[in-house]
């Protein structure tokens, strides 16, 4: 059941992105020629006045196939007839209905809370190591952690976790001063004869009033948008592995995971839900980086080529863009398949 919802939410977050392209297009009476759903052979097919709406097989994309995205046809319904403004607004609208759907359904989630945990340590358990001047104390008010600024304790978890065990550089607010703790050597261990490791800190509670939710979701959405910034970071590092990420398989059976080990069918769906928030809001933000065949690439190319037409007063056919965003696309689902099998590696090891 969780597999079918899995595939269901992220089917769903492809399929809003294409709206957003789709919409934008017909407002600016752009000629869409085809607008499907999957990828693959067509199963069901409606040809509408001017374009053609299909379903295809495999529920893992999605396509609003637009006239001259990347020639010239002659034709005043063309994308590429457009001005420059109605096609930046075209292209950025896809991954705007992503960031919009998933900062929604974040508020959503979030108006069910009854308290959030902030950045204040409250209590720290029977033989914390650090306890003292020159290391961690109740009250203090951790501010950020290795230059990563902490905002609630949900992100005091999220970058002791990057931090794999290494000694951390942690500012922290106490008696209205700043201090800094350079190189803390803070690990999860054993308290109180638990079984479980924690860090053995305690954060003060936030009633969540109605504004305290909208700030949390506020903070919970651009939260989402810097994990991709120091994911890509963690990437080019080399922290993380090429076999570290997950294309759609992965994220299918991530989403899968999430539900299973939920205790109830409740808590199932709204952790997978706010999986599939983080999942909408991180597509937003991977289409917008200026990489051929993605929007963001689209929208660089677009900007360049008009600057250059205005300084050279010559026009560029928007071929020659096109074959840049055919050798991108190629490269793109190169990678795509290469994850993909990964995916599938893991999976079955797993």
């Amino acid at each position: 059941m969780y597999i079918v919802i899995a595939i269901l939410i992220f089917s769903l977050l492809i399929v809003v992105h294409e709206l957003g392209h789709f919409f934008m297009a017909k407002a600016f009476k752009v000629n869409v020629i085809e607008f499907s759903v999957g990828m693959g052979p067509k199963i069901l097919k409606k040809q509408g006045k001017n374009t053609l709406y299909s379903l295809r097989a495999l529920p893992i994309g999605g396509s609003c196939m637009m006239e001259g995205e990347d020639e010239e046809t002659g034709s005043s319904t063309s994308f590429t007839a457009q001005p420059v403004w109605k096609r930046l607004l075209i292209l950025l609208a896809g991954p705007f209905m992503n960031f919009i759907l998933g900062a929604i359904v974040v508020l959503i989630l979030v108006s069910q809370f009854n308290f959030f945990s902030g950045p204040t340590i409250t209590v720290l358990s029977d033989g914390f190591p650090l306890e003292g001047k020159d290391g961690l104390m109740a009250g203090d008010t951790i501010v950020s952690i290795d230059g990563e600024k902490v905002y609630y304790a949900d992100d005091f978890v999220t970058f002791m976790t990057l931090a794999r065990e290494e000694p951390v550089d942690m500012v922290v607010m106490r008696d209205g001063n700043s201090v800094t703790l350079n190189n803390l050597p803070l690990k999860m261990r054993q308290y109180d004869d638990e079984a479980r490791l924690k860090y053995g800190i305690s954060f003060n509670g936030i009633e969540a009033t109605g504004g305290e939710k909208l700030k949390y979701a506020a903070y919970t959405t651009f939260n989402y948008v810097r994990l991709v910034r120091v994911s890509l970071a963690e990437l080019f590092s080399g922290h993380v592995g090429l076999n570290e990420l997950s294309g759609p398989v992965g994220i299918v059976d991530m989403m899968n995971d999430v539900g299973r080990q939920s205790q109830t069918v409740g808590a199932a769906l709204f952790n997978m839900s706010s999986f599939g928030a983080l999942i909408a809001i991180n597509l937003a933000v991977m289409n917008l980086l200026p990489i051929p065949a993605l929007d963001g690439g689209r929208i660089f190319f677009m900007l360049v080529t008009f600057i250059i037409e205005k300084i050279s007063r010559k026009h560029i056919n928007p071929k020659y863009e096109g074959y840049v965003h055919a050798a991108g696309f190629f490269l793109v689902i190169g990678l795509i398949l290469v994850v993909m099998v990964n995916d599938v590696v893991k999976l079955f090891n797993g």
